[in-house]
């Protein structure tokens, strides 16, 4: 969770980043890396299962675009 934050503080500032985050561009890179911040979070803070967090996060997701 830690090197996520990392990396996302990284895309924001246009810094390198340490991981390799699957993406065509910037923005997709970001995109994934708040999805799994969000869903790892999610996990750790209510001992969720991971599809039940992911769930969670697809249903934000969808509210959000509606």
């Amino acid at each position: 969770l830690e090197d996520l934050i990392v990396a996302e503080e990284a895309l924001l500032n246009e810094e390198q980043l340490t991981i390799e985050v699957e993406g065509d561009d910037d923005g997709e890179k970001l995109t994934h890396l708040i999805a799994a911040i969000w869903i790892l979070s999610r996990m750790q803070s209510f001992n969720e299962e991971f599809k039940v967090a992911l769930r969670g996060y697809t249903q934000k997701v969808r509210e959000s675009i509606t």
